[in-house]
Order: structure tokens, then sequence, then C-alpha cells
């Protein structure tokens, strides 16, 4: 394989950039080389992949591992990326959203309307994925998404199941609320709880779609056995939980579960512990999927749990070098001098997808032969196949959603006072080693 460095072609827009070029292509006289659109017609002579990122904000943790990720595939871009149009240069333009959906949508249009990418890949939660995507939608340019439940970023979208031709360009890959459903509840399952679980859900995109009423967790858990308690969405960065910690003495709960960002769980777990509300299980999504997450927390990290995307012992390997998750994730430890966490396998995949993508279109100029190349995909990568069309019980949606595996884990306060993340539940994914048992915090 090869692969390269700077691109320069950039596109037209009026009402989107490819109604514009269409355009000018049917009727030359219309647009001009010296009219007001001049600067965006020129031959494409490399191609540049789009990156949006949460690099700094209460969502950064995210992108820790996006330098090291970033380094990687740069050098393996270095010679020229051989595709249908022959070996051309690639360029990857980042932008930061700064965790805020409003910036995550103006830098995608930045990127699409200034920089002219060709395709556009976007990451970490639906804060980032879904203002991306609808932008990318909007002015027809091929996205690739993943590192958020599928359903906030489809239902989110305000997308109808029953059409799914309402997506035509934007793509995702990651697990659903039904996959945590079962993971979760297998995971208390090992353990003696009343099953009385409290709910802490944000007024999100997350938080929305975890606590709906009819299509959120709860009615999964139910199912299960468990009863969910919810007191009701409450704002990013809320500086006191009394109210959620008052609502889930009350229930009796012995569980606490939700889609938190990293700031609320250290404010939320600390005034837990301070006002004497002690569950047996705390299984939270989002906040504690990192080590720098627990390490705030100190002692009371210990035996937290939550979903796992991926570990360095998830038995797949990379499709541009065929290393392991364990020689990838022991190279970012070496860079950066941190311990491996679990967007290196995600983003990593990620730019896999893409640069198979890139190297199967029929013409790397054309936004529609990209998206079928997208549409076609079936590749192995360091987090699992990911395959459009291939989940069958999410009906049309699959031809935009490709479900990964998913496991669940709880860090361990070791005796050098590091963290260690053990997988305990893998019913849903049996070929990812159990490396131990669900404990009751102490």
């Amino acid at each position: 394989m090869k692969i390269k460095g700077l691109a320069d072609g950039s596109y037209l827009r009026s009402i989107n950039r490819r109604t514009l070029l269409k355009g000018a292509a049917a009727g030359g006289a219309a647009v001009t080389m010296g009219s007001l659109f001049a600067p965006a017609v020129r031959a494409q002579t490399a191609i540049k992949i789009g990156y949006v990122t949460p690099q700094t904000g209460p969502l950064a943790a995210f992108a820790e591992a996006d330098d090291f990720v970033l380094g990687v595939i740069r050098e393996l871009l270095g010679g020229g990326l051989e595709t249908a149009s022959g070996t051309i240069p690639v360029e990857i333009v980042v932008r930061d959203s700064q965790s805020n959906p409003n910036r995550a949508a103006e830098v995608a249009r930045e990127l699409i309307v200034d920089e002219g990418v060709s395709l556009m890949v976007v990451a970490s939660t639906p804060e980032t994925t879904n203002p991306v995507s609808t932008q990318c939608e909007l002015e027809e340019v091929p996205c690739i998404s993943t590192m958020a439940p599928w359903q906030p970023w489809y239902m989110g979208r305000q997308a109808n199941p029953a059409a799914p031709e309402a997506f035509r360009y934007t793509y995702h890959y990651f697990w659903g609320l039904e996959d945590i459903i079962g993971t979760y509840t297998a995971m208390w399952n090992q353990l003696d709880t009343n099953k009385s679980v409290g709910g802490l859900f944000p007024n999100d995109a997350d938080g929305n779609a975890w606590g709906d009423a009819a299509l959120g967790i709860a009615p999964g858990m139910a199912a299960a056995g468990y009863t969910v308690a919810d007191p009701g969405r409450y704002q990013n960065l809320t500086e006191d939980f009394s109210a959620q910690i008052n609502a889930f003495k009350s229930a009796n709960a012995e569980i606490v579960t939700g889609v938190i960002i990293p700031p609320d769980l250290t404010t939320f777990w600390t005034q837990s512990n301070q006002q004497g509300f002690k569950p047996k299980a705390a299984t939270i999504a989002k906040a504690i999927l990192f080590p720098s997450a627990v390490e705030a927390l100190g002692p009371l990290g210990h035996n937290l749990s939550s979903e796992v995307w991926w570990t360095p012992n998830h038995p797949y390997t990379s499709s541009l070098t065929g290393e392991t998750g364990v020689q990838v994730a022991d190279a970012f430890s070496a860079a950066s001098g941190r311990p491996w966490t679990q967007p290196i396998g995600f983003i990593y995949s990620l730019f896999e997808v893409a640069i198979d993508v890139l190297k199967r279109a029929a013409d790397v100029s054309d936004p529609d032969a990209i998206t079928e190349s997208i549409a076609a995909t079936n590749l192995q990568t360091l987090t699992g196949p990911v395959q459009w069309g291939k989940d069958a019980d999410l009906g049309p949606i699959a031809s935009n959603v490709s479900k990964t595996p998913l496991v669940g884990g709880q860090w361990r306060l070791k005796d050098d006072e590091t963290f260690e993340l053990v997988v305990v539940e893998n019913v849903l994914a049996p070929e990812v080693a159990l490396a131990g048992e669900m404990e009751a915090i102490a």
C-alpha cells in the first residue's frame, strides 16, 4: 500500500457545492473561470480527508489518542495512496470542535467549503458526530463517523427508519443501546442486588436517547428484571447532584447507570460518597472510558464499571500494518507516556476505513463514487469488522449503521495506585477474553 501527504482540491458552493459544480459543468456560460467562483474550479491533484474531533473542552479525553494515531496514519500515507485514479497524495485536515455542537457544524462547513475535503471522518459522542454528519448530508459530502451509539446518531438526526434513503452520504459504525442493555444487565446479574437502578441522563443527544421512555434503556432493563428510577434530565456541568442522589436513595437503588461527561461523574460520585449514597454497582457510560477520568477520582474509582469498546487484547489486527492491538497500544504508551485508552482503537480504525474506501473508489474526485465505496465496505479493522448492511436485526437502518462488538469491564485500583480495566463480561462478544468477574463496590 502506498499513501501520501498534501492536497489542494476545493469545490464550488451555492445551495450546496455539488449543485453549483453540476451547473458549471452543464452550462459553462453560466459560471466561468473568471467569475466570482473562479478559485473553486481547478483540477484535483490530491485528496483531502477532513477530521473533526473534540480536542479541547469537557470531551477532550475522547481525543487523547488523536496525535498518536494521526502521526501513524500520516507516516503510512507518506508515499501517496494507490487509487483507481492513480497514486495520489493525501492530506488530513483536522479541526477541533471544542466539545461544542455548534462549533462542530461550523468547522465541518469550513472543511467542506474552504478546504474542499473529499471525505469527512468524525468521532466522539453525538455532540460531535451529529452536527458534522448533518452538514455533510446537506453538502453531499461522504462522511464516516464512529464513537457514538447508533441510536442518538440516527434518531437524533430525525431519521425515519422506514425511509433509509434519508441518509445518502453519511455512514456510522459503533454499537447500540440494545448492546448496552445486554452487557450491563449481564454484568449486574453477577452480583446480588435488588435490581433497582438509578439513571443519570443529561439533557443532550446521548442522555435524551438513553433516557427515552419508549426507545431508551429502561424498557430493555425492565425486560431483564431491572427497574430504572429516572429523576429527569439535568444540564451538563451541573455543580450539585443532590436532587438525583436523593431520588436514588428514595428508590433504594443499589445500582447506578447513565451516560455522563467526565467532569460530571467526578462531581456526582464525590457528592454521592459525601452524602452516604453507596450503590453496589456504578456502571457509567462515556465518563469512565479513560484512565485519566478514573485517576481523577482516586480510590473512589475502584470497581466502577462501564462498557468496553476496545482493549489491546481484542483479537483483531490492523488492516494497514497487520499489527495487533497490543503492539499499537504499546506504541501509544511509548510515544505519550500514558496508559492505553479505548479511543486508540476506534480513531485508528476510522482511518483504516477511510483509506480502504478511497483505495476502492472508482473515482476519488466524485463524491458519489466515494459514497458507493463506503456502502460496499467489508473490512476487518483493529476494532473488528466494519460492513454496512450486515446487521439484519437493524432492518433498513443497517444501510447506514454497522455494529461493532461490545463487552463490559471494571476499573481495578492496583497497589501502585494506577488503574487497570478488567473485562468481566463478554456475553455479546465471546471472542474477547474475560480477565475477571464483576465485583461489588466495597
